[in-house]
């Protein structure tokens, strides 16, 4: 039977999906979550947070406690994981270790039942995908950590499964090679027009390769959005910290009105902000502003900023910036980036300087 959902063009479905190990606490709470084919989607969260739960459910390796999911309009609920037609990349690779690439790849054909011309053409063709065609006749251990990965996403990719799920899957690389493989993931992932799920807790991963993201906290999906959304507008103070280096400043909303909320900061200090989802006065808040939008020079701040003065606590040379720690308003730990530019001031430890923002620059979220 077809869901309501499929008829609106999902492919993967969660519907209402709860997950409980002991029959007390929930894993994953009331999870409801709708994906378009040919969407790359990360579920990113700290660890504990449920995200890895989604995608073992999703799998077939773990069985949801209540609720349906459905691929392609269809429920899997009871479908066996090799029955799914879904490819799997772990973060071990999870190559076997006396077979070469090439039979290693043609594993989840034999299964299939797949003949061995067909076969051979197959593995032939995932090889060239992730530019590993000459390794065919290697066995895993002669290959580095980054090659092991390519043949691991060459194995998912083999049957050609519509969705294919990642699970930390570049966890062991070095940055640099880790970086390099965000890239090379997704140009596969759109010039093959597949489905992905990703799971990891590294957000600059997250924020490079997806569509959406959804952020999970405590079993339930925080906030789900592109990319640039969810930093630029964060919906709560966990999703605001966990994605990017962000500032906080406590107060008290003292009024709301024509769309903007005036919040008395814990020194006395009044300013203006987005409020996001604070209600009314009296309320408690903390304002979130990202450390590249504050300026410190006068005459580089709009009309309209903000002006607090700050104490220099840290002044750090970065290369492509600079990395100021100040004291404001009471917190010792507000950051400033500013680029690297030959007119930069060098700031000492110590000294008071004025700071500014716009007040659509900062938001007034849940304390």
């Amino acid at each position: 039977m077809k869901s309501k959902t499929s008829e609106n063009g999902a492919f993967v479905t969660f519907d209402r999906v709860q997950k409980s190990y002991d029959g007390l606490s929930l894993v994953v709470k009331d999870l409801n979550l709708s994906m378009p084919r040919g969407e790359f989607l990360t579920m990113l969260g700290p660890s504990g947070s449920g995200k890895t739960t989604c995608l073992m459910m999703l799998a077939g390796f773990e069985t949801a406690t209540h609720g349906d999911i459905m691929l392609d309009g269809t429920s899997i609920n009871n479908i066996p994981p090799h029955k799914r037609g879904i490819g799997m990349v772990f973060q071990n690779y999870a190559l076997f270790p006396h077979m070469t690439v090439a039979e290693n790849l043609a594993f989840p054909l034999e299964v299939r039942k797949i003949g061995k011309s067909e076969r051979e053409a197959k593995v032939k063709r995932a090889l060239e995908m992730v530019q590993m065609g000459d390794f065919g006749g290697r066995r895993p251990a002669q290959l580095s950590g980054g090659q092991q990965q390519r043949v691991a996403l060459a194995r998912a990719l083999v049957f050609e499964a519509e969705l294919v799920l990642m699970d930390e899957p570049l966890g062991a690389l070095d940055k640099q090679l880790r970086e390099h493989m965000q890239f090379e993931i997704k140009r596969i992932a759109e010039n093959l027009g597949i489905t992905v799920v990703y799971v990891t807790h590294d957000q600059t991963e997250a924020l490079t390769m997806s569509d959406r993201v959804a952020v999970f906290n405590d079993g339930r999906i925080q906030q789900l959005a592109p990319p640039a959304e969810l930093y630029e507008s964060p919906q709560n103070s966990f999703v605001a910290q966990f994605i990017g280096e962000n500032n906080t400043l406590d107060g008290l909303v003292k009024e709301i009105s024509n769309g903007m909320a005036l919040v008395q900061l814990d020194d006395g200090k009044m300013i203006n902000c987005n409020p996001v989802n604070v209600t009314k006065a009296g309320e408690r808040t903390r304002v979130s502003i990202r450390p590249e939008r504050v300026e410190f020079s006068k005459d580089r701040m709009e009309p309209g900023a903000h002006t607090l003065t700050a104490e220099v606590l840290e002044f750090i040379y970065m290369g492509d910036m600079f990395r100021t720690r100040l004291r404001v308003a009471g917190n010792d730990n507000f950051i400033v980036k500013t680029r690297n530019a030959p007119n930069q001031v060098q700031l000492e430890p110590g000294a008071h300087v004025e700071i500014g923002w716009l007040p659509s620059d900062c938001r007034a979220l849940d304390a």
